[in-house]
């Protein structure tokens, strides 16, 4: 008897709220997944995941120990098993992957499109990708391999070898007849029909709704339309650009002869989409893409570099300070307001260089408006540093009761502006056209000048106005 069948029907019939109004898993929901994994009560387990869509099982996941996840994954269906690969946390991931034999995640793997799949397998260690190959129909490994044989991150490795063609002298009537006849051998969802020639190269495409309209008899010659051609090779930020800029639902993929070998859907492109600003957002940071189980060394691991670079600027930015050693004596009021200088400058630095490296990524930034930008980012800097340089000018003359040391502070806030919208703007595109990731190094930089311009217009300006 399967363990379907021996379902009591307390189980089968357990009514429970998994997630609230926020669409997020409620933490009743989790503790009874918790107990029953505690309690090893593996039927339990099946009733309370059997009807999460997979994303919810994917979170669910982030959710439990790693004593809890060995239990949850050994119940869960195969079908459900093989959605939720493609959903979870790397880290997350790698760790229910050791955790599944591999006949089941070959038999997991058979129920997802070959772009899935590729993505699970290539996560897997050496000898567990040679035993789950092993185990899978002779096609289905050919697929998987085939995919992996392109380089990462590339529309190879991104695109599904499941397609919906037809020849270039069908009807309408005829592409219908052979969806029906073969939806077996078709892609789960598609949205277009790709129309080729005799040598399998796309001469056109037709969206479903189109194909639907028309008359049986209409020829798709008739009814095509010309598609935006992707090749195996073009990188998947390439590739995600050229769906936003054109607004694809799908696109073909060609190899290098120009015959049809895949497509890639939206939906992989909003996954790249949002992996590449997270991305982008981490590195503004200098960390890594650290996920919920990931941990305290790999953590340290990944933020102590640029923490250590960041020391060395900040070593840099105190000697500036030290070569002034003789005005700060003076005057202990430089000293108060020396920081204030450093961090204004600090924070529009930061403004500029979160605009520039999310316009380089989105190709808005390039060489043919740089000198636009840049003229934009100056005047910018001009505007903000007057009307903050005066505030802050105000505010040392009320507490100090200094003129001249009003002007010094006003003066510098306004030259270090200008310098942080230029140093957040310059830097990244510097660093891009040398070839370096623009949203790791930047920050590191504009700290390091908005610190350094900052103290040194300051404390240069009261050596020469107040001493």
């Amino acid at each position: 008897m399967s363990d379907t069948a021996a379902l009591e029907p307390e189980y089968i019939n357990e009514d429970h709220e998994a997630l609230d109004e926020d669409y997020e898993l409620t933490p009743a929901f989790v503790e009874k997944v918790v107990d029953a994994a505690d309690d090893g009560d593996g039927i339990r387990l099946r009733s309370l995941l059997e009807d999460l869509h997979p994303a919810d099982v994917a979170d669910l996941m982030g959710f439990l120990t790693s004593e809890h996840r060995a239990v949850v994954v050994i119940w869960l269906p195969p079908e459900l098993l093989a959605e939720t690969l493609p959903e979870l946390d790397d880290g997350i991931r790698d760790e229910v992957l050791e955790r599944v034999t591999p006949g089941t995640l070959a038999t997991a793997l058979q129920e997802l499109d070959s772009d899935d799949a590729a993505a699970v397998v290539e996560d897997l260690e050496d000898e567990q990708r040679e035993a789950v190959l092993s185990a899978m129909p002779l096609l289905d490994r050919a697929a998987i391999e085939s995919s992996l044989g392109y380089p990462e991150d590339t529309a190879g490795r991104l695109m599904q070898r499941e397609v919906m063609a037809a020849p270039v002298f069908w009807t309408v009537g005829d592409t219908i007849d052979h969806v029906r006849s073969q939806q077996d051998e078709l892609p789960e969802l598609f949205f277009d029909i790709y129309v080729v020639d005799p040598l399998n190269k796309p001469v056109g495409g037709i969206p479903i709704s189109w194909l639907l309209r028309a008359g049986r008899d209409m020829k798709l010659a008739d009814l095509m339309e010309p598609v935006n051609e992707i090749t195996v090779d073009q990188d998947q930020e390439e590739v995600a650009y050229i769906f936003e800029k054109y607004h694809l639902i799908s696109a073909p993929v060609i190899d290098a002869a120009g015959r049809l070998v895949g497509q890639i859907t939206v939906d992989d492109i909003v996954n790249i989409i949002q992996e590449e600003n997270r991305e982008d957002i981490l590195r503004l940071a200098g960390v890594s893409d650290e996920s919920r189980a990931a941990g305290v060394f790999g953590v340290v691991r990944s933020r102590i570099p640029w923490l250590i670079v960041n020391l060395g600027t900040a070593v840099f930015a105190s000697l500036v300070i030290g070569l002034f050693e003789g005005e700060l004596e003076a005057l202990v009021s430089l000293a108060i307001l020396m920081p204030v200088v450093a961090s204004i400058g600090g924070n529009a630095g930061t403004q500029a260089l979160t605009v520039a490296v999310r316009a380089l990524a989105s190709r808005e930034l390039t060489s043919s408006n740089l000198l636009r930008i840049v003229s934009r980012e100056v005047m910018v800097g001009l505007f903000n540093g007057g009307t903050i340089g005066a505030l802050m000018a105000g505010v040392a003359w009320v507490w100090f009761g200094m003129p001249l040391l009003s002007l010094t502070i006003g003066l510098a806030v306004l030259i270090n502006l200008v310098a942080a919208s230029l140093a957040g703007t310059l830097i990244p595109v510097v660093l891009e056209r040398l070839d370096r990731d623009p949203a790791v190094a930047s920050p590191v930089f504009v700290t390091w000048i908005t610190d350094s311009v900052g103290f040194l217009s300051f404390l240069g300006l009261a050596g020469l106005i107040l001493l």
